[in-house]
């Protein structure tokens, strides 16, 4: 009897984190300080990680991040999220606010971020909207830190 009230309640967990998030997949626009296309797969019922191309600076920026999700305020469809995650840069010198406009060349940059955010889920329509903050770190070509902010609009699939 202990063994089946065990199996029992770790289902009922497991089904109440899996309605930490809506959908599985969403896929979308960001705008904001670095504006481009977005993917979010969720890995698990509360964990998702996140894809980004975006321009910057008119250069190019991957970005990608592994995120916690949890329920915001008790409202339905609306969670935090936050995690880790990395990026990588691709520019023109004479665009970048790190060199002169003189300098010529392309230059390209690693680091790391960070994100903390909100995102909710329309209900009943395959929508969600999300605004987040994302400190990040360049490392390489040289240590700069930086602040942005979003906004996503995605499309989800189930």
């Amino acid at each position: 009897m202990k063994k089946i009230s065990l199996i029992v309640f770790v289902v009922l967990l497991g089904m109440g984190s899996l309605k930490a998030q809506d959908y599985k997949t969403g896929i979308g626009v960001r705008g904001g300080f670095y504006s481009g296309l977005s993917i979010k797969h969720f890995i698990s019922g509360s964990d998702a990680i996140e894809g980004v191309i975006a321009t910057h600076y008119r250069g190019v920026v991957l970005a990608a991040m592994y995120q916690k999700h949890t329920n915001a305020f008790d409202a339905p469809g609306l969670n935090w999220y936050y995690g880790p995650g990395a990026h990588l840069g691709f520019y023109d010198r004479r665009y970048s606010p790190w060199y002169g406009s003189s300098d010529t060349g392309n230059f390209s940059t690693i680091g790391v971020l960070g994100v903390i955010g909100l995102e909710y889920k329309i209900e009943d329509l395959p929508i969600t909207v999300g605004f987040d903050v994302t400190p990040a770190l360049n490392l390489i070509p040289n240590v700069q830190f930086w602040i942005g902010a979003g906004v996503t609009l995605r499309y989800t699939i189930n």
